[in-house]
């Protein structure tokens, strides 16, 4: 049964970093494209990064050039770091993995969740 634990989330001003970590257990790791997504206040939960097996990634277009995606397949877990932050970017973050990159595109129709991390972006 696939897990995942999130962390790393925190209150922040705006134009600050963060750096969050999702370890994630009960698949083989390495063979999995793993990502990233957000729910902010009132709104559904949605993509906001994703990085293959391969090491190719694919980001939210206000993502772009502010997040960075990693993994460390030794250690079962994806990163994103997180810089010049605004409080759009506010909401709970959560991890996930499958082996369909096309199924990353749909939380909607993800199943399994972690319990996710709160980022808060305010002044």
């Amino acid at each position: 049964q696939v897990q995942f634990v999130e962390s790393g989330g925190a209150l922040v001003q705006p134009g600050g970093s963060l750096r969050l970590s999702c370890e994630i257990s009960g698949i083989d790791f390495s063979l999995y494209t793993v990502g990233w997504y957000r729910q902010g206040p009132g709104k559904q939960r949605g993509f906001v990064a994703l990085i293959t097996r391969f090491g190719n990634t694919d980001y939210l277009s206000s993502a772009k050039g502010r997040f960075t995606i990693s993994r460390d397949n030794a250690k079962n877990t994806v990163y994103l770091q997180m810089n010049s932050l605004e409080p759009e970017d506010t909401g709970v973050y959560y991890c996930n993995a499958q082996e369909q990159i096309t199924r990353m595109y749909a939380p909607d129709g993800l199943n399994a969740w972690g319990q996710g991390t709160q980022v808060t972006v305010s002044s």
